[in-house]
């Protein structure tokens, strides 16, 4: 068994992660960043991301990557649809170009990451089995391929099932009452005409009691839908996704009487991904333990309905790097100034996002999201 040692081991390479280790990278502090995953392209990151000028902007600021992002932005994704189940628009709005909420690729935001980091900074192949304490507040990362790692600095930027956090909380994701099953439409204007125009340039929200379809258009022209379902937590297992055919019955039984091009989504999809939505407790934190901390996912697991996750990822992981920069030599000083701030902005977000889950899946849902976005129908 081969052990090494790093300064700063950051457990996850995903958008928290890597900006954490760039913006540390820009003060001059070295760091390694782990992943599962076997290598840069070993999956598709797939989903767009608005990205927020109070936080996830603020971290690429920090990450001097700003003007690199500019370049990647969808032109036209700020531009938002809302239908009811009957298909009429009850609220259209173009985009307005302020900048305030970009739409990304999250495979395009991933790359100007990774490509921004020294080669070598992360380690492919590396799925954490568990990690132990080794006292003065350094660390032990055992991984599945037989590797071992100690680090004076241990991130968990690991997402929801993250194998950090039980150093420092025994919390645990619930599910939150909400299933997704992931369609995809490929070259929707030549392939998937009448989908392709039903959801615009942007985002698209069609809601119904307990249920909805929220789309975007991706910047290589597919559609990426997530119908959503209040449900069981075994629904998914009742459904056979290895049977596409039947898999889009049983999801479409639950929009008898949607309009046609609404089914459309999942009726046309070309794939079918189920997913159950979890959360951790919205006052989720843990009383400091020394050389370890968490960001993202693993600190804040909330449902997508606040827009906030990869934003506040980054911003975590900037705000660690920023603290780590600004206490030298003082890791103690530096997590406890990280966490004052990480856990009243976790939770804010999370209460957030809770409220929105009950206010989109709820009884009136979709006139309370009219009157949200600004009444309609406008044209759009």
């Amino acid at each position: 068994m081969s052990t090494t040692h790093v300064p700063v081991a950051i457990v996850g390479g995903g958008l928290g992660g890597l900006t954490a280790a760039r913006v540390l990278h820009v003060h001059g502090v070295e760091s390694v960043v782990f992943d599962l995953e076997a290598g840069p392209e070993a999956r598709t990151q797939g989903g767009m991301l608005d990205i927020h000028e109070e936080n996830g902007q603020r971290a690429l600021r920090a990450a001097g990557l700003h003007d690199d992002f500019l370049g990647i932005v969808h032109e036209g994704g700020q531009a938002m649809r809302l239908l009811g189940p009957d298909g009429t628009v009850r609220v259209a709005s173009a985009d307005d170009g302020d900048g305030g909420r970009p739409e990304v690729d999250r495979g395009d935001l991933r790359d100007l990451l990774l490509g921004s980091l020294p080669a070598g900074t992360v380690r492919w192949g590396r799925k954490a089995a568990g990690a132990r304490p080794l006292g003065d507040g350094r660390h032990e990362v055992a991984f599945t391929d037989g590797t071992v790692v100690t680090t004076d600095l241990l991130v968990g930027a690991d997402g929801a099932w993250s194998r950090i956090r039980p150093l420092l909380s025994d919390a645990r994701p619930a599910y939150t009452g909400i299933s997704f099953v992931e369609t995809d439409l490929f070259e929707a204007d030549t392939r998937h005409p009448r989908s392709a125009a039903l959801v615009g340039g942007g985002f698209f929200l069609a809601l119904g009691p307990g249920r909805g379809f929220l789309a975007h258009r991706e910047t290589d022209g597919s559609l990426h839908v997530y119908t959503a379902l209040r449900a069981g937590e075994d629904w998914i297992d009742t459904i056979d996704f290895g049977d596409r055919r039947a898999a889009k019955s049983a999801v479409l039984a639950h929009f008898e009487g949607w309009d046609e091009g609404l089914r459309g989504l999942v009726a046309d999809a070309e794939t079918l991904t189920p997913r159950r939505i979890h959360a951790l407790p919205v006052d989720h934190r843990w009383d400091r333990v020394p050389g370890v901390t968490l960001l993202g996912d693993a600190a804040h697991l909330m449902s997508p309905f606040a827009g906030e996750g990869a934003n506040l990822a980054m911003y975590d992981g900037a705000e660690l790097a920023l603290a780590v920069a600004a206490h030298p030599g003082d890791t103690e000083a530096a997590l406890t100034a990280y966490e004052k701030e990480l856990f009243p902005r976790g939770e804010a977000s999370a209460v957030e996002s809770a409220a929105s889950l009950d206010t989109m899946f709820g009884a009136d849902g979709l006139e309370r999201m009219a009157a949200f976005f600004g009444t309609g129908p406008t044209a759009g």
